[in-house]
């Protein structure tokens, strides 16, 4: 494959951590939109792809590199898809993880539906205005717990069971859960079509 740097458009820890060991063992370095004062992309879209897309041709058009967004959320069957795109902002600004999950057990008191699926799509662009963006998505399959499990991960991940583990996605080796997550599953599928492409 003919890339060897790409920038990230996010500055999340743990997206990067988990985006950066799948793409060092294919040679590509990967760089966060942060080292090169990148700012913030504006998500206004309802759609996890359109925000995407708005994501990595921002991060592109800034530093002049390839760029490799990710728009990940969790979706809860019992309240239409929601937190979705707000995923990270649930319980508003600034962001806190503890809160949101502490929003979603409220919102699900009570309710016997517990089915939710993490889902990620990531979006590579060559240059901003590429009109042939490379797109893969994955899914993740759970249901919410009322209690946290595990220490690692992030967002709602000690929330997340994973029934066919038994385990949360806190509860998971890192190694594990990037075998399995939805953005294991997309970052897979996106160097698949982007070797395609080569």
């Amino acid at each position: 494959m003919s890339v060897k740097k790409i920038v990230i458009a996010s500055n999340n820890p743990g997206k990067l951590r988990e985006i950066g060991r799948i793409l060092e063992p294919l040679g590509i370095e990967a760089e966060p939109q942060g080292n090169f004062g990148v700012p913030d992309c504006p998500e206004p879209h309802v759609t996890f792809v359109e925000n995407c897309l708005a994501k990595a041709r921002h991060a592109s058009a800034h530093t002049g590199l390839p760029a490799l967004a990710d728009d990940s959320g969790i979706c809860v069957a019992a309240l239409n898809g929601a937190p979705g795109v707000y995923s990270a902002r649930y319980a508003g600004e600034p962001k806190s993880d503890e809160r949101n999950n502490q929003k979603l057990v409220e919102a699900l008191r009570g309710e016997a539906d517990r089915r939710a699926h993490y889902y990620c799509i990531m979006v590579y662009v060559r240059y901003p205005d590429d009109p042939t963006p490379i797109i893969a998505e994955g899914a993740w399959h759970g249901e919410i717990l009322d209690e946290p499990r595990g220490a690692g991960g992030f967002g709602y991940d000690p929330y997340f069971l994973v029934p066919s583990l038994g385990k949360t996605g806190a509860e998971l080796p890192q190694d594990e859960k990037n075998a399995i997550s939805h953005r294991g599953q997309a970052l897979k599928r996106l160097v698949e079509r982007l070797k395609e492409a080569g």
